[in-house]
């Protein structure tokens, strides 16, 4: 069983979820089960974070609040813990690489629809996409893998993910702005990790590939982000662009990600390293954050 570890204000913010409203759902419908602490205050467990984001994307599709409840719970009662299903990921994960090298859209949309309804979110982009994607590169740079396929494959897994993130721009955390660098075109890694970030109560800025550093300081006043990640897979791409990101690092807290950054560079730019994988990098930054909020 997962430790308790959140109170009511923390879980609200991670969710997106008034605490008036988490209330309501734990005392109508029996959805959260917190502990209480030596000091008297409610606890809440990563099973009850699962259970709010289940009954969020019920009620999204239109279910009433009492079946959304009843559905979340009977999910999370069936797989109390992704890692209890180890052995029913990669039949899925081969099923997906199959239909997206195939050119099957349906079918890599229908593998994609069975994964997210039994596994979460991070689970799937952590051990499905990017592994995917990793692998994909591999096999085009060895020649098994065509250009057609690679284009395909990321332009369908892009439009899925940016279907996920609808909305991920109105919350009321932290604001995160997300650029590739200038000439850098590969941005799904950049979309993984605002989407876990999203989950965290982020407000994410996507600018999207190849964006001028110019392009990103306009935004600044508008959007006031706590936090700018520019990514690249190229190192030339961040290299080219360095007078220009040593600006931007001086007015707003910078960091660097995808292959293309490096532990020195990010050094002589004044910017931070992320050097993880997108969803870990993203976990990781969202419990900074709420460590210090």
């Amino acid at each position: 069983m997962a430790e308790p570890r959140l109170r009511i204000g923390a879980l609200s913010r991670r969710v997106g979820v008034s605490p008036e409203l988490l209330r309501a759902w734990e005392q109508r419908y029996g959805l959260l089960a917190p502990v209480r602490s030596d000091g008297g205050f409610r606890l809440y467990s990563s099973m009850d974070e699962k259970r709010v984001r289940s009954m969020q994307r019920h009620l999204e599709a239109g279910v009433s609040a009492a079946q959304a409840a009843q559905l979340a719970l009977a999910e999370t009662a069936a797989r109390p813990d992704d890692q209890l299903e180890p052995a029913g990921l990669a039949p899925l994960a081969g099923g997906l690489r199959a239909a997206l090298d195939r050119f099957d859209e349906s079918g890599a949309n229908a593998v994609l629809d069975r994964l997210l309804a039994r596994f979460t979110l991070e689970t799937v982009l952590r051990d499905v996409v990017l592994v995917y994607l990793r692998e994909l590169g591999e096999r085009w740079e060895h020649g098994e893998a065509s250009i057609a396929q690679e284009h395909f494959a990321s332009n369908l897994l892009r439009g899925r993910l940016l279907g996920i993130a609808r909305g991920w721009g109105s919350r009321s955390g932290p604001t995160t702005v997300l650029a590739c660098a200038p000439g850098e075109l590969h941005d799904l890694p950049l979309i993984v990790f605002g989407l876990v970030l999203a989950r965290h109560g982020w407000v994410i800025a996507f600018l999207g590939p190849d964006t001028p550093v110019a392009t990103i300081r306009d935004a600044l006043p508008r959007v006031e982000p706590h936090l700018v990640v520019v990514s690249a897979a190229a190192t030339q791409r961040l290299r080219a662009a360095k007078a220009e990101l040593t600006g931007l690092a001086r007015v707003v807290p910078l960091a660097l990600a995808g292959a293309g950054a490096s532990a020195s560079l990010a050094r002589s730019i004044g910017a931070r390293l992320i050097d993880e994988d997108p969803v870990t990098a993203a976990e990781r930054i969202a419990a900074g954050a709420h460590e210090r909020g």
